[in-house]
C-alpha cells in the first residue's frame, strides 16, 4: 500500500538520505513512551506509513524516549505532524532533550508549532553547526492545539551524518543505480 505524500516538495526526509549526506539511525535505538492506547504504539510511529500514528493516553507532558546502546552523533531529528487530520491531538509546543539518561537530560530546542502539516525538521546542532553526541533523546509534548490532552505523532526519524571513508575519498553517489551498490565501494 502506497502513502500519500503530504509533505511539501523538499521537505521528506528520505530526499536528505538520498544525497548520501545523512543516514538514519532510528533502528539502532531503543523506543519507549510515556503511554499509549493499543494499537497506537512505537510500531506505528515508527512504521514508514503517514497514516498511522502513536497516540498518547495519559497526562502532559507525554514523552518520547529514544536510547542509543553507545553514544551516537545525531545532527537531525525529524517529526510528522498533519493538524488537518488530528486537530486537537496535534502538539503545539514541544521539547527536545538530550543527554547520558534519563537523570541529565538537558533541553536543546523548543519548538512552537502553530497547525503543522508535514515533516518538522529539527537540527540537533550547536552553535557552530557542529551535531550533538548522546546516549539519549527525549521529545516531550508539553502542549497541543486547542488545549487537547492526548497527542498524535505519525512519524519520527533521526538522521545522523555520513563519515568519510577513511581509505580514501570518494566520489557521492546520489544517483539510485549507484546507491544500489555503495556498500560494495
Amino acid at each position: 500500500m502506497t502513502t500519500p505524500n503530504k509533505t511539501p516538495p523538499g521537505a521528506d526526509p528520505k530526499q536528505l538520505e538520498r544525497t548520501g549526506t545523512v543516514r538514519e539511525i532510528g533502528s539502532q535505538a531503543v523506543w519507549s513512551l510515556s503511554s499509549c492506547k493499543p494499537g497506537f504504539g512505537v510500531d506505528q510511529l515508527r512504521d514508514d506509513n503517514l497514516e498511522t500514528y502513536w497516540q498518547s493516553d495519559g497526562s502532559q507532558p507525554h514523552l518520547v524516549n529514544i536510547q542509543f546502546r553507545r553514544k551516537t552523533t545525531v545532527k537531525t531529528l525529524c517529526i510528522y505532524a498533519d493538524y488537518k487530520s488530528d486537530e486537537s491531538y496535534t502538539p503545539s509546543k514541544i521539547s527536545v532533550r538530550v543527554g547520558n539518561n534519563f537523570h541529565n537530560l538537558q533541553e536543546i530546542r523548543q519548538l512552537e508549532l502553530v497547525e503543522p502539516s508535514g515533516w518538522i525538521h529539527v537540527p540537533l546542532t550547536d552553535n557552530l553547526k557542529k551535531p550533538t553526541r548522546t546516549f539519549m533523546i527525549q521529545i516531550a509534548v508539553l502542549a497541543n492545539h486547542q488545549n487537547g490532552r492526548d497527542t498524535h505523532m505519525r512519524q519520527i526519524k533521526i538522521y545522523t551524518p555520513v563519515e568519510e571513508s577513511s581509505i580514501g575519498k570518494f566520489p557521492r553517489c546520489t544517483t539510485i543505480d549507484f546507491m544500489m551498490y555503495r556498500s560494495i565501494r
